[in-house]
């Protein structure tokens, strides 16, 4: 009877430890994925308030979709909207002119 109650000491030392070590890789673990992207969720979610910080609270002058109107060229949009990349973000305008009034558009706008 005393070589079972030792085991069972054992057992619980054993089970007790492999508990620890278990908790232990999951915080580390934890603290390895925070490091990789805590701060890029910082910035994601901070970037907002920093951009409209510096223009007074201005909201952006386009939708992510826009829809072009009577007499715009993507020059003006781009302009207008500050994505100096439209013809690389909408792969179904193949050239400058085609752009019409109705024409559905992804803007970027870039901020820096």
């Amino acid at each position: 009877m005393a070589s079972y109650s030792a085991s069972m000491v054992v057992a619980e030392k054993i089970s007790w430890y492999c508990a620890v070590f278990a908790a232990m890789l999951l915080l580390v673990n934890f603290c390895h994925m925070a490091d990789e992207e805590g701060p890029t969720k910082i910035v994601e979610q901070h970037q907002p308030s920093m951009i409209t910080a510096g223009y007074s609270n201005r909201r952006p002058a386009c939708d992510e979709i826009y829809e072009v109107k009577e007499g715009e060229t993507l020059q003006t949009i781009s302009e207008k909207c500050g994505d100096p990349y439209i013809v690389e973000g909408n792969p179904h305008i193949h050239d400058h002119d085609d752009v019409f009034p109705g024409l559905l558009i992804r803007i970027s706008p870039s901020f820096t």
